[in-house]
């Protein structure tokens, strides 16, 4: 045996030996077998559960909405910036699109875009204060939630608005993309249009995040605020875009359910953070070991499935199941996130400058 041999010998006598959660990718993988576990459980426990009519169409089509909202506190959170208005920003938008078409003769889409733009600028006015007045992002959009809560009742103190959009409106977004018979089974399967937008913005935002250099940047900024900064990188600009480009995606959100129900009501929007926000952080410890987008799509979809199941399984007891559910989830998600660094506690220390480049420039590459 050659030299070479046993060197090479000894290093694989050495290597740490890979555990079998590992080589299973539990670490990488444990939303899509929890998803698995899911339909295997409830697919045999409960006779709707596998049914499109019964659970599947429902879950694709009703949490689709649920999903943009967490790319909409996913994107600002890349750039270390967390974005607690979205609920609100969501419930603004449908707000909007809903009282012009019931108090003026606008078309319903320029009320859509009217709604969009009026989203935008919260998402505007919260990155000033961020970035310009240096209020802390949590605290900042924390108050903002606030603020367009108030503005919302200013604009119409009552109850629903149901009936004032128009059918054509309604059909561009809850028209069915397709719809056909499934043979022997006589159940008929669709999907409306407003499920394929909420997919287009998700591979746009993906490619932005993961195939660009904007993408790069942003998370450049959320490994290393400091750093990005010192190696040239607008972090200012990027988190006050992130914080904008989230309320436009809270208020696309408002728009889909305004397609999906055709109603307003005062109870849509800010309870439809908590799913959101635990689905971004469950997801961060999927696939790519930190935020991402199809991360979040796999834990919106198993968290939502996993529901549907509790609920056909135990329908008394969801009222108080669900929140538990959701909240266990969070807390074990952030917990996850911690401990493999997606989410880091700051420590007071002092860095030197120079190693600070460094990091950014090779997040950056």
């Amino acid at each position: 045996m050659t030299a070479t041999d046993t060197q090479t010998s000894a290093a694989l006598q050495e290597a740490p030996q890979r555990s079998w959660a590992s080589r299973l990718g539990l670490d990488r993988f444990s939303a899509l077998y929890l998803l698995v576990a899911f339909f295997v459980f409830f697919g045999f426990t409960e006779d709707s559960f596998l049914q499109w009519n019964g659970s599947i169409e429902f879950v694709l089509t009703d949490k689709v909405i649920v999903l943009m909202l967490a790319l909409a506190f996913l994107v600002p959170l890349t750039t270390e910036a967390f974005d607690l208005s979205i609920g609100a920003t969501m419930a603004l938008s449908l707000l909007i699109v809903n009282k012009l078409a019931l108090e003026t003769d606008l078309p319903n889409g320029l009320g859509a875009v009217i709604a969009i733009l009026a989203c935008l600028a919260v998402g505007w006015v919260s990155g000033f204060i961020v970035v310009k007045l240096r209020v802390n992002s949590f605290i900042a959009t924390l108050g903002m939630s606030q603020v367009v809560a108030a503005i919302i009742r200013l604009i119409h103190d009552g109850g629903q608005i149901n009936g004032a959009l128009s059918d054509g409106y309604i059909n561009f977004g809850k028209g069915d993309i397709f719809s056909f018979n499934m043979p022997g089974s006589g159940s008929e399967i669709s999907l409306p249009w407003y499920f394929l937008y909420g997919l287009i913005v998700t591979v746009i935002v993906w490619y932005v995040l993961e195939h660009t250099p904007l993408g790069r940047h942003m998370f450049a900024t959320g490994g290393n605020l400091e750093a990005a900064r010192l190696s040239g990188l607008s972090t200012d600009r990027l988190q006050w875009g992130g914080l904008i480009a989230s309320a436009g995606l809270a208020g696309f959100a408002g728009l889909m359910y305004s397609w999906k129900f055709a109603v307003y009501t005062t109870t849509v929007g800010p309870p439809l953070l908590f799913p959101a926000v635990a689905a971004v952080f469950f997801g961060a410890s999927q696939l790519r070991g930190r935020f991402n987008v199809w991360g979040a799509v796999i834990a919106v979809y198993t968290l939502a499935f996993g529901i549907k199941g509790i609920g056909l399984r135990y329908p008394r007891d969801i009222s108080w199941i669900q929140p538990l559910f959701e909240g266990l989830t969070l807390l074990i998600a952030v917990a996850i996130a911690s401990r493999q660094g997606i989410v880091r506690v700051k420590k007071r220390a002092e860095v030197d400058e120079d190693s600070l480049v460094d990091r950014a420039a090779t997040a950056t590459e």
